[in-house]
């Protein structure tokens, strides 16, 4: 019989030598919430949004582990391998399975998901294996993706200081919500967007109380380029257009 997610987040928890207290304090939640979680959505509960990645993160699986008990839970004890978020780090060396593409990684880069920092062009070979299927899902072609790696806390708590994302830089058109590589007046930044009327843009972070929206007015939106769109950050994201 298949176990239920409650079954899995109790046992994956037990099996780190984690308390309920510390993955609420982890997520920033109350105990009685993830004992919710572990009895399979008592009063109508379970895991969601932020709260599911943040869960992801403490418990060390992946989301569709969590939710429906499929995928690995941690990475493969590989020797001379650097697992990066989930994905396998490589190099030109290292043979690339039939069902895998290879994105670039560009390590010297950080988006800033708060002041932003300088762009470098070199990533030493450096790559990350996606699932053909990964970047299927988010319709995504490898010929225009790349990896990066967000500096800040602006995006808290989606984006953490470090976080690795995926950008596509075919889609640049704004879709109100969806977050975006920006080049913000020489600035790198990773994003929520928004359009206004009359041409301009509003520029919002998950960690709104200190970091304030930022309005971008039709005559200063040759300030901003938008680099690509980010489809995924831990979790897929999917293209909604």
């Amino acid at each position: 019989m298949k176990k239920t997610m409650g079954k899995r987040i109790s046992e994956r928890r037990k099996e780190l030598g984690l308390s309920q207290g510390a993955i609420a304090d982890y997520i920033g939640i109350n105990r009685v919430s993830v004992s919710n979680w572990e009895t399979d959505g008592k009063n109508g509960t379970s895991p969601k949004g932020a709260n599911l990645i943040a869960l992801t993160e403490i418990l060390k699986c992946t989301p569709e582990w969590l939710l429906n008990g499929e995928d690995v839970t941690s990475a493969p004890n590989e020797p001379n391998a650097e697992w990066h978020a989930g994905f396998e780090l490589w190099d030109s060396d290292t043979p690339l399975r039939d069902d895998e593409v290879a994105l670039p990684f560009f390590r010297e880069v950080e988006l800033a998901a708060g002041d932003g920092s300088t762009f470098v062009q070199d990533n030493h070979g450096y790559k990350l294996r996606f699932a053909k299927s990964t970047l299927k899902k988010s319709h995504v072609d490898p010929q225009n993706a790349a990896c990066v790696t967000v500096a800040g806390n602006s995006m808290l708590p989606v984006l953490r200081h470090g976080t690795t994302v995926g950008i596509d830089t075919s889609k640049k058109t704004i879709i109100d919500g969806e977050m975006y590589a920006v080049d913000h007046d020489g600035m790198l930044r990773v994003k929520m967007l928004y359009r206004l009327p009359g041409g301009g843009v509003r520029i919002k972070s998950y960690n709104n109380d200190e970091f304030p929206d930022e309005f971008i007015q039709p005559e200063k939106m040759q300030d901003i380029n938008i680099i690509g769109w980010v489809f995924w950050w831990s979790v897929l994201n999917v293209w909604n257009n």
